[in-house]
């Protein structure tokens, strides 16, 4: 979907109002905003400019545990005071208020699911005059929905809660629509009874094959507080047809078979009722206008993607691991995906998991005492264990000699902008290592910033010889300096393989090679993932010799351009 122009809907218009109603009706639950990074704040600000004043914001990460969100005991409070003490938990902290949940694809389904419950139940323990109680917590969430590929979507329990899901992602950057709310303020439409409105909702819920209950419901919400915002009690047509294109069509898992698609009977219709038509007509019943009207405007909404997977027959995907580009799994104390329990003392990062702690002592309770309190050991103690994915650090060390230095170049400069449009979504970052004449050179060290990356791109000098031992050298250095950091390096070679500077900067093509070779190894040896691109008219021995003494995977890539290097390339990291 291109920017919109008269009389097209506006995905950034659209998102707006959305904001507005979650606001005004927090049982329509929230919205999700797919893509449109730049256009993500005016949303926000939106929604929370129409939020009852000093309403609380809080921000979900994809790590938080179930202390944290749910709440629970204040073992540290309850030990010194020697009563039970509650915490409060981050979703009891909104109440009342905004729940922004960053990627929020790689939120895990356990917590997706417990968020869920509470949208459902509205049960926590809440605050209310300085104590803590059980009580309701009602909030709204927007969802930020960062995924790139098909599969990468927010967990199917959380996106069934929330209303809205608007997809912003094909605007142009910087797009902004002065008069994006005048569609809502203006009366449009003749009323319509709301048996109408519930006829046409519930009908193009089913021809879209939408077999859940809470989208029509949350259609009608939708609808009923649009006319509100536009000042009116009675919903119009335009009303319904705005809540199917922002409610149904994302929902859609079928495309309704139209009068062409239906197969031809040799027995002919019977003959029109005309005494019921007559009827309806005087009961003042129109709900076939009126359920086209919506129909079309659903369709017409259908996002690309959904249409993809319908045309293929699968309807909605299942969500997958991510593993594309993603570094690697480390273990920790503190932060990071839930894995589980172990035995252990707190302490030093490490934090105690108290329910698994009453667990384990339990069945030793009567051994222990007879005057019914709780006897906890140090064998019963056990402490939480997270999984952390380090942040990815993908090297280019490109060739900038000789004669189609220029070429060269060029396809680098399209393949490190093509990764770092994914830096910010795949917590990864680019750095760029250059090398001609007799040295290497770092021209971009690590970083996610695509404005500095196209700044010193564009300053980047080929022609000379081939340093290929120092190119080599140069980006083992950086992977190391990245992996102290934390960081998982991916080296990227972009050259012919064909060395003719040493690495004491000789002109010796004999020394240079062997110096390449050994370059390599050591690059092997220290464990470091990487990838050799063959960019040589005629791939020959050279490369592949290289690529197996450093133990990456060869890549003849002769002809390619920036797209197919960086299709490679991520297809050698999942590798």
């Amino acid at each position: 979907m291109s920017a919109p122009g008269a009389g097209i809907p506006d995905p950034f218009s659209d998102a707006l109002i959305a904001a507005r109603l979650c606001a005004a009706d927090p049982g329509l639950g929230g919205l999700i905003l797919r893509g449109g990074w730049d256009l993500r704040d005016a949303v926000i600000s939106e929604l929370r400019e129409h939020l009852p004043p000093g309403a609380p914001v809080r921000r979900i990460p994809s790590h938080i545990d179930d202390e944290r969100l749910l709440g629970g005991i204040d073992l540290t409070a309850t030990l010194s005071r020697g009563e039970a003490v509650s915490r409060i938990g981050l979703l009891a902290e909104a109440d009342g208020g905004l729940v922004i949940v960053p990627m929020a694809e790689r939120l895990s389904d356990a917590v997706a699911g417990r968020i869920a419950a509470v949208m459902d139940t509205g049960e926590l323990v809440v605050e209310r005059d300085g104590m803590a109680l059980r009580g309701a917590a009602r909030f709204v969430i927007v969802a930020l929905d960062d995924g790139v590929e098909p599969d990468e979507r927010p967990a199917a329990g959380l996106v069934e809660r929330m209303a809205f899901s608007i997809d912003l992602s094909q605007l142009p950057h910087g797009y902004r629509d002065s008069a994006a709310l005048d569609d809502a303020d203006t009366p449009q439409g003749d009323p319509l009874p709301l048996h109408d409105v519930l006829t046409a909702l519930a009908a193009t819920a089913a021809a879209l094959g939408i077999d859940s209950a809470r989208a029509p419901l949350f259609a009608l919400r939708a609808a009923r507080g649009r006319a509100k915002l536009a000042g009116r009690e009675a919903i119009t047509s335009e009303d319904v047809a705005f809540a199917a294109r922002l409610v149904l069509a994302p929902r859609a898992t079928r495309v309704p078979a139209t009068a062409a698609d239906e197969p031809e009977h040799d027995t002919p219709p019977p003959p029109p009722d005309t005494e019921n038509q007559d009827g309806d007509e005087e009961n003042g019943g129109v709900p076939d206008p009126v359920q086209d009207i919506v129909l079309a405007a659903a369709m017409a909404a259908i996002p690309r993607d959904v249409l993809a997977r319908i045309a293929e027959g699968g309807g909605r995907r299942a969500r997958t691991a991510d593993a594309r580009g993603a570094g690697e799994r480390r273990k920790s104390g503190a932060r990071g995906r839930p894995k589980g329990t172990v035995a252990g003392v707190p302490g030093g990062g490490r934090r105690l998991s108290l329910i698994d702690t009453l667990r384990a002592a339990a069945p030793w309770q009567k051994l222990r005492n007879a005057d019914g309190r709780i006897a906890i050991r140090r064998d019963d103690l056990r402490v939480r264990r997270f999984e952390t994915r380090a942040e990815v650090v993908t090297i280019f060390a490109v060739d900038a000699s000789g004669s189609s230095a220029l070429a060269r170049l060029a396809e680098a400069k399209g393949a490190v902008e093509l990764l770092l449009a994914e830096a910010y979504v795949k917590r990864a970052s680019v750095a760029l290592v250059a090398f001609r004449g007799i040295a290497a050179e770092l021209l971009l060290p690590p970083t996610r910033s695509l404005a500095r990356a196209r700044k010193m791109l564009a300053q980047l000098p080929g022609g000379g010889g081939t340093p290929l031992a120092a190119g080599l050298n140069a980006a083992r250095d950086l992977a190391e300096a990245a992996r102290a950091r934390g960081r998982t390096p991916f080296l990227v070679i972009l050259t012919d393989g064909r060395a003719n500077i040493a690495a004491d900067g000789r002109a010796v093509r004999i020394n240079a090679e062997a110096d390449a070779i050994a370059a390599a190894k050591a690059i092997a040896a220290a464990g470091i993932g990487a990838a050799f691109v063959d960019i040589s008219a005629r791939p020959r021995p050279e490369g592949a010799a290289l690529a197996a003494a450093m133990r990456a995977r060869y890549l003849p890539l002769p002809r390619a351009d920036s797209a197919a290097m960086h299709t490679a390339i991520r297809q050698a990291q999942q590798a």
